[in-house]
């Protein structure tokens, strides 16, 4: 019994502290083509398309500011994120049952890796930035999904408008 004790304890240890690493990682984009996959809330978008650029600022108090951001239907946008906190932060762009989905699975296993062009890490003091096409009208949402930022309030709402071109 007390060798299983010390096998959990050692386990939790192993979690926790990667929790902590997973915080000041720097998840740069990696090298290559950006996967082009139709999601509900658009489709990544190409530079040469763009036509309208958002500041998001990120901090550690949990939230985006703008929290409300309106495009229209068809539009590029390049999202330029700056986090002004000393904690990693993250935009995710989705539906509110996808980002709910994954801020789950990001508690569970917060060193999980991931990398898609609606989402962009951003390490203290930096900018990051994202190219997004909106070509599907709707509500959407954005977050921070690093464990407990998602559950602390760090969400946003993305409002398309049908018709825009």
């Amino acid at each position: 019994m007390k060798l299983l004790n010390a096998l959990l304890a050692a386990a939790l240890m192993g979690v926790s502290l990667g929790a902590v690493a997973h915080e000041g990682e720097d998840h740069k984009k990696k090298a290559g083509p950006v996967k082009k996959e139709q999601k509900d809330w658009g489709i990544a978008g190409d530079a040469k398309a763009v036509k309208r650029t958002i500041e998001v600022a990120m901090t550690d108090n949990m939230r985006f500011t703008p929290d409300k951001i309106e495009v229209k239907q068809g539009e590029t946008i390049k999202f330029v994120i700056k986090n002004n906190g000393k904690l990693m932060h993250e935009m995710v762009i989705g539906t509110k049952k996808v980002l709910e989905e994954h801020a789950a699975l990001m508690v569970k296993f917060p060193t999980m890796e991931h990398e898609e062009p609606y989402m962009t890490h951003v390490a203290q003091g930096k900018t990051g930035q994202m190219i997004w096409n909106f070509n599907r009208p709707g509500d959407f949402d954005f977050a921070c999904l690093i464990a407990g930022h998602y559950q602390a309030g760090m969400v946003g709402k993305i409002k398309v408008v049908a018709g825009g071109k």
